[in-house]
């Protein structure tokens, strides 16, 4: 890969990294409802890429709705639910169980074959995540830690079926935006409360956080990191992405003043070698795109 596409790769986990400082800045610090956030910035993203939409419906509607429900607005609302107690840093290493979680669906769902080195890595994957977890400062907030995992989970179990859709990527990501607006937004007024109040207090900081999450994030970040991945071999771009959650780790620990003691740094690292070893190992039955790169 030349220079540039490296920077571009660098810039895309910047991107997604900092998308969990600005998530845990507009559902924290900013107390927008998780779901309303998450609902909105779907919106965004739906009205961006309409002339998407309007090109054709998918064959297979429901199933592309309900893929996208789980790799976007599903796995979004999670994450940002989790981030009201739980810090980034402890996002960034729970993040790390996605790949592993991603290989045992496709064991069950699809067949898929897993050799000696593959499984290690895959124990490395949950032991680090683990290790990570019953870290002090994640042990603090245990109840958001679950559900930045849960969210993983869910993001994984969407990603294993991805394969099946057989449709451009960024076509994917619009119908995803629209099942996820469709879902979140009248979740949130079902079950949160003070979506106008938080928009009311602090309204130019929550549009500057979902304009990033919206457009830098899910169109530009992800939209270019398709683009390298088309245009080079997928044993020189996917492992570029194992730097998001070192930035998500390090971002953390900088603006957010984030507890990064030795347990975390430990088991990130052990998680973070069980991940490379899994993506580096090629699989037949799911991209390998969809294994450690952010959530649509």
């Amino acid at each position: 890969m030349p220079a540039w596409s490296i920077g571009l790769m660098v810039l895309c986990n910047l991107a997604w990294a900092l998308n969990v400082i600005v998530g845990k800045l507009a559902v924290d610090d900013l107390a927008m409802p998780p779901l309303f956030f998450a609902g909105l910035r779907s919106a965004i993203v739906v009205l961006v890429l309409v002339p998407l939409l309007v090109r054709s419906i998918p064959p297979r509607l429901p199933a592309v709705l309900a893929v996208g429900l789980a790799i976007s607005g599903g796995s979004f609302a999670l994450l940002f639910m989790g981030l009201q107690t739980a810090d980034p840093a402890t996002a960034g290493a729970i993040g790390l169980v996605g790949a592993p979680m991603t290989v045992l669906f496709a064991i069950v769902f699809l067949g898929e074959t897993v050799r000696w080195r593959r499984a290690l890595g895959m124990v490395l994957a949950f032991g680090g995540v683990l290790l990570a977890i019953l870290s002090k400062g994640a042990m603090a907030a245990s109840g958001g830690a679950m559900l930045v995992f849960v969210s993983a989970l869910v993001g994984a179990l969407g990603a294993v079926f991805v394969k099946r859709l057989d449709m451009p990527a960024m076509t994917l990501q619009a119908w995803a935006a629209v099942a996820s607006t469709m879902v979140l937004l009248p979740l949130s007024f079902a079950v949160e409360q003070g979506q106008v109040a938080s928009f009311a207090a602090a309204p130019w900081a929550l549009a500057g956080c979902l304009v990033f999450a919206a457009l830098v994030v899910s169109i530009a970040a992800t939209g270019t990191y398709f683009v390298l991945f088309q245009k080079f071999e997928a044993n020189l771009v996917v492992p570029l992405t194992l730097l998001h959650p070192l930035m998500t780790i390090g971002l953390g620990a900088w603006l957010t003043n984030d507890v990064v003691g030795g347990r975390l740094l430990l088991g990130s690292g052990i998680a973070l070698a069980g991940v490379a070893i899994i993506v580096i190992r090629p699989s037949e039955t799911f991209s390998r795109r969809f294994l450690t790169r952010p959530r649509m």
